[in-house]
């Protein structure tokens, strides 16, 4: 019996207080919910749900982390939910400086 080849990914999560890279050696073939999965990160993080968290790599948001299949050397950073949308944080932004500019 032949076994796949094993490569070297990362898994990344942070907090604001809290950080954490797993380096693992997985299969080849392994997709990005996989290796977060196989990580164990989410014993780190009480509350952290791999399954239903938004990934990426190297910063690049996956639409489908079940079907991204890993190459040697990928971090897989697991994204924290938005507590705010960021469209609607810019406009209260503007609005802010813009009183504040009246004020002046």
């Amino acid at each position: 019996m032949v076994s796949e080849p094993a490569i070297t990914v990362e898994v990344a999560y942070a907090l604001p207080d809290k950080q954490r890279i797993t380096r693992i050696a997985v299969p080849a073939g392994t997709t990005a919910l996989e290796a977060a999965c196989l990580s164990g990160i989410a014993e780190h993080f009480p509350g952290l749900d791999v399954e239903t968290s938004d990934m990426g790599i190297f910063g690049k948001t996956l639409a489908k982390p079940g079907e991204r299949v890993l190459t040697e050397g990928e971090r897989v950073e697991i994204y924290r939910p938005l507590i705010a949308d960021p469209k609607e944080a810019r406009k209260l932004r503007a609005a802010r400086a813009k009183d504040a500019v009246r004020e002046d």
